[in-house]
């Protein structure tokens, strides 16, 4: 049994990662930390877990062979200079901390970038993992095979929407209900702190890449998922870009090129990510959806300790969407 431990275990992404590893056939929990919440049964936060889980919040770590970092940005790396851990202690740190390549390591701990339809085989044998942002991997997923063929010839222009639970746990102005609710809005229009992941990411594939990418993010007024539509100069066909896609993601158990529109429904609640095309003129059209909190985070998680610990990486997330 793989024995994992979660540091900051009240927020959204703990409550996603207890709820699947609770399931998981390979792993045992040893420890959910949280300062705050210390002495109190995990199900008193995470209330959908009665019956569930006995498990009780700790404020005091105990043995792991993996270490899920689940607190905001920027105290990730306070933690890991904070804590000396066995150097065969693996982590998987789903904060912004060390996912950029001049911040991706910390001492003698370097990390991976977790989107495994881009380094699996680095994420097999990686020690640690800087797990991707939500924004990121539905708009690197929508992008990858074009960067891989060496296709994006023209600045790219993405639309994305996300659901409340994106911004955290924590109460804030714009995810207060009476603000939130019968509302949109957009943000950080063209400097998203994803872009830089993207950029990265785009750039291993297809080097000396300049294009802009374009990127509005806007809230929406539901709790979960992403609806990302990107759109970019294509001079081939419909059909060669499916095949383009299909090709990319034939080993990609959680990424599925479908033929027809797709909805936010068919993933929330799962680790899938969904992919359509279509093409206009001479422009092709991408639309990527996925749970923020699934394969946006926790799943993804997940999906990664699997493949570090030459596991199935679908074990554990087999999960079925609410489809009403």
């Amino acid at each position: 049994m793989i024995k994992t431990g979660i540091i900051g275990g009240a927020g959204y992404t703990a409550g996603e990662l207890l709820r699947i590893l609770i399931h998981h056939p390979e792993v045992e929990i040893t420890f959910v930390q949280s300062s705050s919440q210390s002495g109190k049964p995990v199900s008193s936060i995470h209330d959908d877990m009665i019956a569930e889980t006995d498990l009780v919040f700790s404020d005091a770590m105990a043995p792991a062979d993996v270490i899920f970092l689940c607190q905001g940005h920027g105290k990730s790396l306070a933690w890991v200079k904070e804590n000396e851990l066995s150097s065969s202690t693996r982590i998987i740190d789903l904060s912004q901390d060390f996912r950029h390549q001049a911040k991706a390591s910390y001492g003698d701990r370097s990390f991976v970038y977790g989107l495994p339809e881009l380094n699996k085989s680095k994420i097999e044998n990686a020690l640690n993992i800087a797990n991707p942002g939500c924004f990121a991997t539905a708009i690197q997923l929508a992008l990858l095979p074009l960067a891989k063929a060496g296709l994006i010839k023209d600045e790219i222009h993405v639309h994305a929407i996300t659901g409340s639970t994106g911004a955290g746990q924590a109460p804030g102005e714009t995810t207060h209900f009476s603000w939130r609710n019968n509302n949109v809005s957009a943000y950080k229009s063209f400097e998203h702190q994803h872009l830089i992941e993207i950029k990265e990411s785009l750039t291993s594939l297809q080097s000396g890449l300049d294009r802009d990418i374009n990127f509005i993010p806007v809230r929406g007024n539901f709790s979960r998922g992403i609806f990302a539509t990107a759109y970019t100069h294509f001079e081939g066909g419909l059909e060669e870009a499916l095949k383009l896609y299909k090709d990319f993601y034939q080993e990609a158990p959680f990424t599925i090129v479908v033929d027809t529109p797709v909805h936010l429904k068919q993933v929330v609640n799962t680790n899938h990510c969904l992919i359509q095309l279509e093409k206009h003129g001479n422009k092709l059209l991408i639309t990527s959806i996925i749970d923020n909190l699934l394969k946006g985070a926790s799943g993804q998680a997940v999906q990664n300790m699997n493949l570090m610990f030459g596991l199935d990486q679908s074990l554990g997330l087999k999960l079925k969407a609410n489809a009403f």
